[in-house]
């Protein structure tokens, strides 16, 4: 199988784009598109034959739910048994938009390998031109995870899915870089008080303007069978070994020094108030205090590092709050919680 890339924009070629890209979805096969987040890797959540495409090109674990994409809100009564007051009003607040909402399913209307045979199901409603066309176009609900090969930083740019799935899916609809860069925030609305399983660009604070008292899941928080993806699997990685470090220059400069006494190197994601001339390799977050910049980055700088022959991956914390707590997420998950202590 080659994969195509399909484009968008030029109007002479965009119609028939959308055409083809419904056709595979209707037929049973997957389709990469953008979103305001990530790129993600769709088929049509009915059909259980095509859902198993998404699961055997990203290698993923068959337990790791997957999310639904709508493209109005009138779609969700065909699949949700009940919409509780609370996800009513961060629906009317946030979508279309970055959030995902845990939700009870009606049994038997969606494939079983959806939701990995939970009684719910995580839904949204993107904010983006061509995702929402795509939708609006197919009239059916998309189930889509992020369009790279599982366990690794996820896609911001058509070239990012072609490098991970080139030959395991037909065709990519390249609609340029996305603009988030973070996976949605997604919120549990099927217990008392509604719980954030993953941050993302809706915070905390955000939501509880909307709706009052949030909980936040921890880290550790690894169910036997996750309700949201990314609760149970190490997520996010390059090749190389990351590692968090205290954000101070002394701090990184005496790690970096470590790592080079061990004959090794050491390749910084940071803002540019940490670069440092001794990291034998740089990848910027953006301006110092500008975090929306430092999660549009994000995936990027982790899979330049791959283009590297770094040994080790330093990345100085961020504070978490706000978007800070979504960024410190993804990169808890690369670490897989390792810090670097050298060897001092």
């Amino acid at each position: 199988m080659n994969t195509k890339i399909l484009a968008v924009g030029n109007l002479s070629t965009e119609e028939a784009t959308y055409a083809q890209a419904v056709h595979l979805l209707e037929t049973g096969e997957v389709v990469a598109f953008p979103t305001e987040t990530v790129y993600g890797l769709g088929a049509v959540a009915t059909n259980e034959q095509a859902v198993a495409k998404i699961f055997e090109a990203k290698g993923r674990p068959q337990d790791n739910p997957l999310i639904v994409h709508i493209g109005s809100n009138e779609e969700i009564h065909e699949f949700i048994s009940d919409i509780p007051k609370i996800a009513q009003e961060c629906m009317d607040a946030f979508w279309p938009g970055p959030l995902t909402l845990i939700l009870p399913l009606k049994p038997g209307i969606l494939a079983n390998n959806v939701s990995a045979g939970l009684n719910t199901v995580g839904v949204r409603m993107p904010n983006h031109p061509v995702a929402l066309k795509l939708l609006r176009q197919l009239k059916q609900p998309v189930a889509a995870p992020s369009a790279n090969r599982s366990g690794k930083p996820s896609p911001t740019k058509a070239n990012h899915v072609l490098h991970d799935l080139n030959g395991r899916i037909p065709s990519i609809i390249d609609g340029g870089v996305t603009g988030m860069g973070l996976e949605s925030t997604v919120l549990d609305c099927t217990i008392e008080i509604p719980t954030i399983l993953r941050p993302g660009g809706i915070t905390k604070e955000m939501l509880e303007q909307v709706i009052g008292p949030v909980n936040e899941a921890k880290l550790t928080d690894r169910a036997e069978a996750p309700r949201a993806p990314g609760m149970k699997y190490a997520h996010y990685a390059p090749n190389a070994p990351v590692f968090l470090i205290d954000a101070s220059l002394n701090s990184i400069r005496k790690a970096i020094e470590s790592i080079h006494r061990e004959q090794k190197k050491a390749a910084l994601i940071a803002t540019e108030q940490f670069q440092l001339p001794e990291a034998d390799y740089y990848f910027t977050l953006g301006n110092d205090g500008q975090i929306d910049e430092a999660a549009h980055l994000l995936y990027q700088a982790l899979r330049s590092c791959d283009d590297t022959d770094a040994d080790i991956v330093l990345v100085p914390v961020f504070p978490k709050t706000g978007v800070g707590a979504a960024i410190m997420n993804r990169l808890e998950k690369a670490a897989n919680g390792k810090w670097y202590l050298g060897n001092d």
